[in-house]
């Protein structure tokens, strides 16, 4: 839904603190880390940003955890929480704010020169970069197997699951991944994600495999009741998934682009990533 201009407006917050592989790519360590996505003898050298004078962030409010209204009414998020950092970092929180759009409006405001950096989860694809500048993405979207944890599966890994029955949504990402990079496995398609975590609850399926996300939240959910675990993994397959979360510009702003990299880099190295992380996603994906 359009939000009114006067609510766009209200709802502009200064942030002011003053893989194409034959096989996805597993981590090496599925547990309470988080993928390290950067070199840390990397140095990058911040650019000069004081000629300018104002870096608006767009995101939504419409994709929790990472863009949302809280019960003040304020947007809140990982993304959200995430740009506050990088403005902190890079010394310019009192030029740094965060505007709410509907999705379909966020590119027409870049053009537009509403603002100067999209926070959203706009995806890097070929249409995309002809438009904007990505930073390094700073998060990815893993595949997970799910099981019930009195089911009983001889093996720690997804080789145990050869011939077993593993539910998927119907027509996805996932369904098309999991028939790729795991023929052996009998792959099970549902049309909605309760009629999926119900075979598993009854024993249809042996496991379940879908989205890290949307995952993590259903198995600490009350519908859950701490019925299931992880299962191996996680997986990642650029070629099915993208390549993860990033910052995009405009293209004549590849200084924001360095220095957000400078940002993320050293949010990662410090551990203030891992911290957000493990606010925002307390079950984990990884």
């Amino acid at each position: 839904m359009k939000l009114p201009f006067a609510c766009r407006i209200f709802l502009i917050i200064c942030l002011s603190l003053g893989v194409s592989a034959a096989r996805p790519v597993m981590a090496q360590q599925a547990s309470a880390a988080i993928p390290n996505y950067w070199d840390p003898r990397e140095r990058i050298i911040v650019p000069d940003l004081s000629p300018r004078t104002r870096i608006r962030f767009l995101t939504t409010h419409d994709f929790p955890p990472f863009n949302f209204i809280d019960q003040h009414s304020r947007v809140s998020g990982f993304h959200v929480d995430l740009a506050r950092e990088i403005c902190d970092e890079l010394g310019v929180a009192a030029k740094c704010q965060v505007q709410i759009l509907p999705w379909d409006e966020l590119s027409a405001a870049m053009q537009t020169g509403q603002g100067e950096a999209i926070i959203a989860g706009l995806g890097m694809s070929e249409t995309s970069r002809k438009d904007y500048l990505f930073t390094r993405p700073f998060l990815k979207f893993p595949a997970r197997f799910v099981r019930m944890k009195t089911t009983a599966i001889e093996g720690e890994d997804a080789t145990a699951l050869a011939d077993k029955k593993v539910g998927v949504l119907a027509n996805s990402t996932h369904a098309a991944m999991l028939r790729a990079y795991f023929p052996d496995i009998q792959s099970v398609t549902f049309d909605r994600p309760d009629w999926l975590y119900d075979a598993m609850k009854s024993g249809d399926v042996d496991a379940i495999f879908g989205d890290g996300v949307q995952l993590s939240f259903w198995l600490t959910s009350k519908g859950a009741k701490d019925c299931c675990a992880y299962f191996d993994g996680p997986y990642f397959a650029p070629s099915f998934l993208g390549e993860g979360l990033s910052i995009a510009v405009r293209r004549d702003s590849p200084d924001l682009v360095e220095a957000f990299d400078h940002a993320l880099l050293e949010i990662s190295k410090d551990g203030r990533m891992r911290e957000l992380y493990f606010r925002y996603f307390p079950n984990g994906l990884y």
